[in-house]
């Protein structure tokens, strides 16, 4: 395995740009996983790190070797892509063989690495299988078999989930994280899934329009945003965004939701001229009273949505939408009053033209 280095690596397509300036130290035996919606330029820095795509500027290196101008069969990487991509009239063994005899590798050691792969993800019974004989997991998991038998440096892994159903997915997540920790693999993961980027990633990069807008761990982008982007796409339920005035008091200030009070909190470094902010809030971190509780917000019940774990109850509140999540079992009508509380720490607030955190 090797650790992975990328420097300022920029790509346009003409005079598009996709990626610009991406600078990122993978450690060698770390799951990083590249999160983002369609079209922020993650596949593409896959591509590039694989070789399967040309650098417009920048430096790739794959342990202590610059890698811009190597084939991709001289990088010693593995990728599994979102097409399983296996061949039809081949046996799970053959499939999983192949690259290895290309390479005229010893017999011997193709049917260790075979096997041992093939015991690591459960595929012993399946081995003399072909792939139309296989649900869409097994044939995912024959795909990350190939890539293991290599043995590479890293592992690369584009959207590999995106086919299966919400039951294989969660499956199929629990077995790539056990496996890397299984295997120790530099390993690099994309997906627009949020819910596999918190779940699988030692480090996160959340992209967007070619932007690495924060790189850390999960929890890092989860209660420590750096920007409305990264608060908004990390999360779920989605946290809430809502306009509010930032009246300074005493050493903090007051946030006000049209008439209604919601907390007293800290005051920004940078407090907008005009005052008005973006507050954001997390679903999860507020909490529904009875009104006219003390220091409680006053909110209309708009909508209750049951999810089974708990619900989402949309609010109105000085005429936005603000919804919360809980696991109470409630009995909610739509149109009552209700009150709610937040605790100062868990508001966020945002500037509304540039959309960066305000922080204290």
């Amino acid at each position: 395995m090797a650790s992975i280095s990328i420097n300022a690596v920029r790509k346009s397509y003409g005079d598009v740009p996709v990626l610009r300036g991406i600078d990122l130290d993978i450690e060698n035996g770390e799951f990083v996983v590249l999160v983002g919606p369609s079209g922020c330029g993650k596949s593409t820095l896959l591509r590039l790190i694989a070789g399967l795509e040309d650098i417009t500027d920048g430096e790739i290196r794959i342990g202590d070797t610059i890698v811009n101008d190597l084939p991709p069969k001289d990088r010693d990487i593995a990728m599994v892509f979102q097409s399983y991509a296996l061949y039809p009239h081949m046996t799970v063994r053959d499939n999983m063989s192949f690259s290895l005899k290309l390479r005229r590798v010893a017999k011997e050691r193709i049917a260790t690495a075979v096997d041992s792969a093939s015991r690591k993800l459960g595929l012993g019974p399946l081995i003399e299988r072909k792939p139309r004989a296989l649900s869409g997991g097994q044939r995912q998991r024959v795909a990350m078999g190939r890539a293991i038998v290599r043995d590479p440096k890293a592992f690369l892994f584009d959207e590999p989930l995106s086919n299966l159903d919400a039951r294989l997915r969660e499956q199929m997540r629990y077995e790539i994280r056990k496996l890397h920790r299984d295997l120790g693999a530099t390993s690099i993961y994309v997906t627009h899934d949020q819910i596999e980027a918190m779940t699988m990633a030692d480090r996160i990069v959340a992209m967007n329009d070619g932007v690495a807008q924060q790189i850390g761990p999960p929890a890092d982008l989860y209660n420590d945003p750096t920007n409305i982007f990264v608060a908004g796409f990390i999360g779920s339920p989605a946290m809430n965004f809502v306009q509010a005035r930032a009246v300074p008091a005493g050493g903090g200030v007051t946030i006000t939701i049209g008439e209604a009070k919601l907390c007293d909190t800290a005051r920004p470094a940078a407090l907008p001229a005009d005052a008005i902010v973006t507050v954001g809030l997390r679903p999860e971190r507020i909490t529904l009273v009875a009104p006219g509780s003390s220091n409680s917000t006053k909110a209309t019940i708009d909508l209750v949505e049951p999810t089974g774990l708990g619900m989402v109850v949309h609010l109105l509140i000085g005429g936005q939408a603000l919804k919360l999540f809980t696991t109470d079992r409630l009995t909610l009508t739509v149109g009552d009053t209700v009150g709610l509380t937040v605790k100062p720490t868990d508001v966020l607030l945002f500037s509304p033209a540039t959309g960066d955190r305000l922080r204290a």
